[in-house]
């Protein structure tokens, strides 16, 4: 598959309102895009076509070689691994079947579902992967923010997906938290050189070292789109957020401050 995601001239419209205007993206296999912006960009609704949850107003989506309209939603989000830090688990479920839920695309486990011995497997190999081995048997309560998303990222991958969705995935994590989901993430995308990705979030901190591509979006409309050493410039996050910031880069990390001299007006 040369393309694992294609959005043409999508525009989304809701109670009369322009959210997405003209958006167009392209994402190949190994490629981990960003879409960043402000809040109420437009960013999460964009998520929601890559995640076959949503119809554009008017536009093409194509999520792995089938296009929104022409296709079984349902047998389609299975092939894609959603990670959402608002999950809405409410039972006592284990890690473990927190991560088997995403091979039944479901929020609790399916009643008289019963994993195979390959799939329970998976699960384990996946929650090892992650760095929760020792949590495995702990029930959904007493995670931290931080684990509960590492276990999400394992939900997401056990169906083997494509492509991967993230939706601020660092979303009320600390510091050390949130350096471990990024940490996480960027193992996961290194050591699949197929599995594409489309993380959603404010912060240039929290870009994990493997992004490749980002999408500046404002207002409902492209501000910059390509590989990230090209898009993410201080002109371009400047005019995305409507005010002077500066972007830097150390290591494979990104970072925004306001400079010194706007800060004193």
């Amino acid at each position: 598959m040369n393309e694992v995601l294609r959005l043409d001239a999508v525009t989304f419209r809701r109670s009369g309102s322009l959210i997405l205007d003209q958006i167009d993206l392209v994402v190949h296999p190994g490629q981990h895009w960003a879409l960043l912006g402000p809040n109420g960009a437009g960013k999460s609704t964009l998520l929601g076509f890559c995640g076959a949850r949503t119809h554009p107003s008017s536009g093409v989506v194509e999520v792995l070689g089938r296009r929104l309209g022409r296709v079984d939603l349902q047998e389609l989000r299975r092939e894609i691994g959603h990670v959402d830090p608002r999950h809405p688990v409410r039972s006592p479920l284990t890690v473990v079947e927190v991560v088997l839920t995403g091979l039944t695309g479901s929020i609790e486990p399916p009643l008289r579902w019963e994993p195979s011995a390959e799939e329970l497997a998976r699960a384990h190999a996946l929650i090892r992967r992650v760095g929760l081995a020792a949590r495995s048997d702990a029930v959904w309560p007493v995670l931290s923010q931080g684990e509960r998303g590492r276990a999400l990222i394992a939900r997401a991958l056990i169906a083997e997906p494509k492509l991967l969705l993230l939706d601020e995935p660092t979303t009320g994590l600390d510091v050390a938290a949130r350096e471990q989901l990024l940490e996480t993430i960027a193992e996961l995308a290194a050591a699949d050189g197929a599995l594409a990705s489309v993380l959603v979030t404010h912060h240039l901190e929290e870009l994990p070292e493997t992004t490749t591509h980002v999408l500046l979006l404002a207002a409902g409309r492209a501000v910059a789109s390509g590989p990230i050493e090209e898009a993410l410039t201080t002109e371009a996050v400047t005019r995305t957020f409507a005010h002077p910031i500066e972007v830097a880069r150390s290591g494979l990390r990104w970072s925004a401050r306001t400079p010194r001299a706007a800060s004193r007006r």
